[in-house]
């Protein structure tokens, strides 16, 4: 199986595929805003500074994530998914040269072309379980709970994310927008790109992603 990076805009599907990816085959996922959540929410002095930058929308530095990357990757299995990372170009050379000290293979792209619109109805209608993680939607049929407002497998009541408002969501697509597109003209030049364009249906959508990795 191919490593992979997800590309896309917040809200777009990431976290769900690479459930999917997780429970077929055996993905390793990580999640760069669930490991910098699970920081801030420590409240270290590191973890103050990443719980507001989160809250504002904006990036966290490239020298926390470095830090933060290196020891993922000590620990960290092939195949696995980077979901949410890298968001910019300084950080795209951070992981290449990450991978290379820690002799991991090298990942393929896979971008999820969503438009603003749909975008900001996702983040919106986003929830979460606290305990297991699982991630469902108010507004779609395949991702709702069976029981509203609770975690199918859990049992516990589903919360929404602190970032997950549409104020928010904009911050983080000006910054989406301006620093993590360059991306794909670099990875393109690389032959390293595969493209899903209006990515609606999950299932639909992890049938392709099963045509990539194979």
């Amino acid at each position: 199986m191919k490593n992979i990076i997800f590309i896309a805009p917040p809200a777009a599907g990431k976290g769900t595929q690479s459930d999917l990816l997780v429970k077929k085959y055996g993905y390793n996922h990580i999640s760069m805003g669930d490991i910098l959540r699970k920081e801030a929410s420590k409240k270290s002095e590191i973890g103050k500074e990443v719980d507001e930058i989160l809250k504002s929308g904006n990036l966290v530095s490239d020298e926390v994530i470095l830090k933060l990357t290196e020891k993922i990757l000590t620990g960290t299995s092939e195949p696995y998914i980077f979901d949410g990372f890298p968001r910019n170009m300084s950080q795209a050379k951070i992981l290449e040269e990450t991978l290379v000290k820690f002799n991991k293979t090298k990942p393929i792209v896979i971008y999820l072309n969503v438009n603003k619109e749909e975008a900001i109805k996702r983040a919106t209608g986003r929830l979460n379980c606290p305990k297991c993680g699982k991630i469902y939607h108010k507004y779609s049929e395949e991702l709702k709970p069976q029981i509203e407002g609770k975690c199918d497998e859990c049992q516990v009541d589903l919360i929404s994310r602190d970032d997950d408002n549409e104020e928010t969501f904009k911050t983080r697509y000006e910054n989406y927008i301006k620093k993590t597109l360059p991306l794909l003209d670099y990875f393109k030049s690389a032959n390293d790109l595969y493209v899903i364009d209006n990515p609606i249906f999950p299932m639909e959508i992890f049938a392709k992603i099963e045509e990539i990795i194979k």
